[in-house]
């Protein structure tokens, strides 16, 4: 295999599967449990209120970009989706339990978040729908990398800081 194959190879499978596990994480509060009124209840619980809005726009951000980011397409602001709500998962849910996704910590999310930075720093690679377009390569490298992390980034710290709204434990005094 030559060296742009073998790129272009590792990139569509890495961009697939991070992409089709998120865009299911994302259908799963759609269909499945609880569907959006379950997942909205939780969001309740865990202070990201209103609940069933921020499920909607959970849901719909995994499915979308996890969608985009397996084909290629708009890759680095696909990153920045994947990114956003991994920061906002990361910190309402996971944070306090450790590393280890055993316990509920934030191996997960850290994983899906770093990877789908490092594509939109590589690009999407010839086996995309970017690059079908003749955009692939507008928006990668340290671009891609920027893109990516600051609208990821910031747009889960702005989503948090709107809506999250965690209840105080009371110390009883």
């Amino acid at each position: 295999m030559e060296p742009t194959t073998a790129t272009d190879l590792a990139l569509l499978v890495v961009r697939a599967v991070v992409g089709l596990t998120l865009a299911a994480h994302g259908w799963n509060k759609f269909t499945g449990g609880g569907k959006i009124p379950g997942t909205g209840r939780w969001f309740d619980s865990i202070g990201m209120r209103p609940g069933r809005f921020n499920a909607y726009l959970a849901a719909s951000t995994e499915v979308g970009a996890g969608l985009l980011l397996a084909v290629g397409l708009l890759t680095s602001l696909a990153a920045a989706g994947v990114i956003g709500v991994m920061t906002v998962a990361g910190w309402t849910s996971h944070r306090t339990n450790g590393f280890f996704i055993i316990k509920e910590g934030w191996e997960y999310v850290f994983v899906l978040a770093s990877v789908s930075l490092a594509v939109a720093t590589l690009g999407p690679g010839s086996w995309s729908v970017d690059d079908a377009l003749g955009i692939a390569g507008d928006m990668d490298g340290m671009a891609g990398f920027w893109i990516a992390l600051v609208i990821g980034v910031g747009g889960g710290i702005a989503q948090m800081l709107v809506f999250y709204r965690p209840s105080s434990v009371s110390s009883g005094d």
